[in-house]
């Protein structure tokens, strides 16, 4: 049975972080939930998803890893995010050295972020920054998060084979690929073997479950059965043991996940720890303007849309005025797909994009520019990546405290019972 706690401010926001991290170990040991260990620390198994183009900053990653979490600063066009970033890149339109200085921009902004990150947590949990393979400045953000002290990297969006090799000088820092599938699972680790690394933990999203882009081919393969937690887990778990890897590699489900038996199913199935992208980001302390938590909140299971990314994935997001245009009109435009001189954006995000490179099968739009106009709260132009489950406190914006105690101990808040 859900227990109940007090809204105000005596009861919630005005406990010490570490009063509030030892509170939350306690109801996940309550809860029969198993603690699990990465980077030399013993976590709760609540992981915090990456969103990108300043969703999940500083200010979330350090509040859910000051909690004793794991925090993801996605490493995405964070400049938009700093004002005086912005206005030494947001003018720049077709100067031949946007592309450089727009960049440049987004590295100091990412160490900004990992360096705030790490200063709200306090020393507690871990800050992890998500990086995507598929974006043309991939290498540069691995170096940058490095440098800037980030105690793991999570990549996804494309096989991370070459991640050893970019970290090799940093053994200390956890490196996490995102796969979907056993099949993915395999190639990575034997890869990495080669290399003499093995991933310190490993991401399984559900591309059926998920929000953003999905690690599937194709939309119709979303939901596939091999995707499955129940058959990916105990394939996976299978072939570490096959393989005689003796060292541990810990398990992260992500999609779908939205409550305590949530969790307790995955770790009975072999996962040491859950990760959440959408019910974080309709947090108080989520970097992303308040219109861009409304759309979230607001919206129902029945309003997202699964359709093809300019990255050439399938994605799923909600519906919103600009999505179903753009759906209306998917044919024409790729009907007329061409290369274009270059990008949309004054600087190339994506290393493959569908609507610069004139790639019909792929979207036919700027990602990076709607995206934006989502980070903004613009309802009506935005794109708005949203994972599939129902969110804990439906539309209600709550802390990440509040959240960790649904989690990890079925509290919810008076308001809601």
């Amino acid at each position: 049975m859900d227990k109940s706690f007090p809204t105000d401010r005596v009861a919630t926001a005005n406990l010490d972080a570490a009063t509030a991290a030892a509170s939350l170990q306690t109801l996940s040991n309550d809860s029969g939930l198993r603690r699990w260990r990465l980077g030399g620390k013993e976590l709760i198994p609540v992981v915090q998803g990456g969103m990108g183009v300043g969703v999940s900053a500083g200010g979330l990653a350090g509040a859910v890893a000051r909690l004793g979490g794991v925090g993801t600063v996605s490493s995405v066009d964070l400049r938009r995010l700093h004002a005086d970033l912005m206005d030494r890149t947001g003018h720049l339109d077709k100067e031949p050295d946007a592309r450089q200085l727009i960049d440049a921009a987004n590295l100091e902004a990412l160490d900004r972020e990992i360096r705030r990150a790490r200063e709200i947590s306090q020393g507690r949990g871990l800050i992890a920054v998500n990086i995507m393979k598929a974006i043309s400045a991939y290498e540069a953000c691995v170096r940058q998060a490095l440098a800037s002290g980030a105690d793991a990297l999570a990549v996804g969006a494309g096989l991370s084979l070459d991640l050893p090799e970019l970290a090799r000088d940093h053994p200390q820092v956890a490196l996490i690929p995102i796969l979907s599938d056993a099949r993915g699972v395999q190639l990575i680790v034997r890869k990495w073997e080669k290399k003499g690394r093995l991933p310190d933990a490993i991401i399984i999203e559900h591309p059926g479950l998920a929000g953003g882009h999905l690690g599937a081919a194709k939309v119709a393969d979303l939901h596939d059965r091999r995707f499955d937690f129940d058959v990916v887990i105990p394939q996976v778990l299978e072939f570490f043991k096959a393989a005689g890897i003796e060292r541990e590699i810990p398990l992260i489900a992500a999609g779908g996940i939205s409550c305590r038996d949530d969790i307790l199913r995955l770790q009975a199935l072999g996962a040491s720890a859950v990760q959440l992208g959408t019910a974080f980001a309709v947090t108080q302390e989520c970097d992303a303007d308040a219109g861009f938590k409304k759309v979230l909140a607001e919206a129902k299971p029945e309003d997202m849309v699964e359709f093809v990314s300019v990255a050439g994935l399938p994605a799923r997001a909600v519906r919103t005025p600009w999505l179903e245009k753009y759906i209306r009109l998917e044919s024409r435009l790729k009907a007329v797909a061409h290369v274009k001189a270059r990008c949309n954006m004054s600087f190339d995000c994506l290393a493959h994009c569908g609507l610069r490179d004139g790639v019909a099968a792929m979207g036919q739009f700027c990602i990076d520019q709607q995206l934006a106009h989502a980070f903004e709260g613009d309802a009506k132009k935005g794109l708005f990546f949203r994972g599939a489950a129902r969110l804990p406190f439906g539309d209600q914006i709550r802390s990440v405290q509040e959240l960790m105690q649904w989690l990890l101990g079925g509290i919810r808040p008076a308001a809601l019972s």
